[in-house]
């Protein structure tokens, strides 16, 4: 670690324990939660909860916010902008971060999405560059169908998608079944290696 670094971490640490003394609760994303206690003490809850970034464009946020909602009640911890990027913050800085330490990308492909420039196929790409480090039978792009629409054809050719319509409740099921069964895949992964 550089001094510039460690300056910066140093900084972060600070800032925390600032906002814990003042009685606030600090959420790191990937890592947990800090939160002070009664005795004065502080009480750090990691996120133990796989993580998902949801992709989408301006134009379907109430779809993906309904996604967001029924990912949070299955115990998964999503990620959506609107809800996690804080004022004056470095956002396309951020959501690399959010991209990099989530266990799940799920890019929300629709008639607005396919052909519209911008963030979402950035983010997309970025997700693509992510993928390309985990082994190879790792699931970690899941794509979602919100409507009839084109899927990119280098994403159809590699991944299958899964459709949210006409069934919105299969869809989402199917989703819960292959990030539930990826958790357990690593699960045991991990028990074979230790």
């Amino acid at each position: 670690m550089d001094a510039e670094q460690w300056n910066s971490s140093e900084q972060v640490a600070r800032l925390v324990r600032q906002s814990l003394e003042e009685g606030a609760t600090v959420e790191i994303d990937g890592l947990g939660l800090f939160r002070p206690c009664a005795d004065g003490r502080f009480e750090f809850l990691p996120q133990t909860s796989p993580q998902v970034f949801l992709a989408y464009v301006e134009e379907d946020y109430a779809l993906a916010h309904r996604l967001y909602l029924q990912l949070r009640a299955e115990g998964f911890e999503p990620w959506l902008d609107k809800k996690k990027l804080l004022p004056g913050q470095n956002w396309p800085r951020a959501i690399e971060q959010a991209i990099e330490i989530s266990n799940f990308f799920l890019p929300c492909f629709s008639n607005r999405a396919g052909g519209k420039r911008g963030h979402f196929q950035a983010e997309l790409r970025y997700a693509l560059d992510c993928a390309a480090r985990l082994p190879l039978d790792d699931v970690y792009i899941i794509p979602i169908r919100l409507e009839d629409c084109p899927v990119p054809l280098r994403i159809r050719r590699e991944l299958q998608y899964v459709d949210l319509f006409p069934d919105w409740e299969r869809g989402l099921r199917r989703i819960l079944e292959t990030m539930n069964g990826q958790k357990t895949k690593s699960r045991t992964r991990l028990r074979l290696a230790g």
